[in-house]
């Protein structure tokens, strides 16, 4: 079964503490650190992760591309992320395929539903990620601990010698 998850970009953004506050500063650099969090999403759960932008705050045409091995797409001139994610919806479907939509739009949640994609809020989804940060951040804690300080065993006295020589220490 592939899974697939599709994210109202700017809903995640407006509804996430940490991104909230990131785009009071930089609206950019907000949207850019929620497709490396769904980076990170992708790479822990193995899903395939498309993030949709409302084109109405990015000028321009429409965008499709590829950051951090994550789909990004903003819309068309007149398109909300809402319209795109409904189509997805319903054009990614499959027997073997399951669409997971993350976003707190109640109207967007039982269009998608109708589609047979199951709903993620936006709070649900912000909590999973914070599970899955915390497990990166214990992986790499337990990595560290485990590696050795040094490849050739020494006794203490004799490693303190030799780190005193290093530095050019008497």
């Amino acid at each position: 079964m592939q899974n697939i998850l599709l994210v109202d970009g700017y809903n995640m953004i407006g509804a996430w503490k940490a991104l909230r506050s990131l785009r009071d500063e930089n609206f950019e650099d907000a949207r850019d650190r929620l497709v490396e969090l769904m980076a990170e999403y992708k790479a822990v759960k193995g899903w395939r992760v498309i993030v949709v932008f409302d084109a109405h705050l990015v000028p321009g045409t429409e965008q499709l591309y590829v950051k951090h091995d994550v789909e990004v797409i903003y819309t068309r001139k007149n398109e909300t992320a809402d319209e795109r994610i409904e189509k997805l919806s319903n054009d990614l479907k499959g027997r073997k395929i399951q669409i997971h939509v993350a976003t707190s739009d109640m109207t967007e949640q039982n269009v998608v539903f109708g589609y047979g994609a199951l709903r993620k809020s936006a709070r649900e989804l912000e909590i999973e990620m914070g599970i899955i940060q915390s497990n990166i951040s214990q992986k790499v804690k337990t990595t560290q601990s485990e590696k050795p300080s040094r490849r050739i065993h020494l006794r203490d006295d004799v490693a303190l010698t030799l780190e005193k020589w290093r530095r050019g220490l008497k």
